[in-house]
């Protein structure tokens, strides 16, 4: 019976962290996943890590405060980890959020098929193309391989220290700003020539409509920019596995 009730409560603990990742994990947090789809996923693989992992507390010697802070624990533990990988995938949009900034276009708003909210054309699409390549190189699997590292490092009941999973989620969103810039630099750095150009004409030719001219030429070069730079988000895989290893508490 203390066996049953130790498995029983480390599977309640394994299923709360997976669960948590899943709420801010990319890809898993989807509002276009139906929940009963990610409930089964999150069921079958906490019964998957529970046959794996042996639970050292027994439910018959905790009380019911000890065994919420254990929950809480787990929670926090799996919503840390989703929140990094979430601001490291994120990158992809946030790059074509700001160069939708300089093209002209963030006035305009379609909706998200993944999240079924509101969002800018250009850092969508992005994000769609980037999506198929993860499903392309089986690079999804990282996530799976997040969780079955944790467990490794990390039985259930047992958590990082608050303050290195803190630590790893600030890390993500000063990473996700700087690597966002980092992605769309050569478009920027393309709108900076422009406006260099632009200004030298209106120096040159005062009577010219300026302004006309340059709306044109913005979404033109961005769009050939545009073209350029997908080729590129592949090789953007490596670095956000990277930085997913380095920065996630494991």
């Amino acid at each position: 019976m203390e066996f049953l009730a130790g498995k029983i409560l480390g599977f309640v603990l394994i299923l709360t962290r997976i669960s948590a990742f899943f709420a801010t994990a990319p890809l898993f947090n989807w509002q276009s996943i139906p929940l009963p789809s990610k409930i089964t996923i999150a069921l079958l693989l906490s019964a998957f890590f529970a046959a794996l992992t042996t639970c050292p507390y027994s439910a018959d010697i905790l009380n019911p405060l000890e065994v919420l802070l254990l929950l809480a624990n787990e929670f926090i533990y799996g919503a840390a980890m989703g929140l990094v990988a979430y601001c490291i995938f994120t990158v992809v949009r946030q790059a074509g959020e700001i160069i939708e900034q300089q093209i002209g276009l963030n006035m305009s708003n379609i909706l998200d098929p993944f999240s079924d909210e509101p969002g800018q054309p250009v850092g969508m699409i992005l994000e769609t193309l980037f999506v198929l390549l993860l499903f392309t190189t089986e690079s999804h699997h990282l996530l799976l391989q997040i969780l079955s590292r944790s467990f490794d490092s990390y039985g259930p009941g047992f958590v990082p220290g608050f303050s290195a999973m803190f630590e790893s989620v600030l890390k993500a969103t000063v990473a996700l700003l700087m690597l966002a810039l980092q992605m769309s630099a050569p478009l920027l750095a393309a709108f900076l020539l422009l406006m260099v150009v632009l200004a030298f004409m209106a120096r040159v030719a005062p009577e010219s409509n300026i302004l006309f001219l340059s709306l044109p030429l913005r979404v033109g070069i961005g769009l050939i920019m545009l073209a350029v730079f997908i080729p590129f988000l592949a090789d953007y895989i490596k670095t956000m596995v990277g930085w997913i290893n380095k920065l996630i508490p494991v």
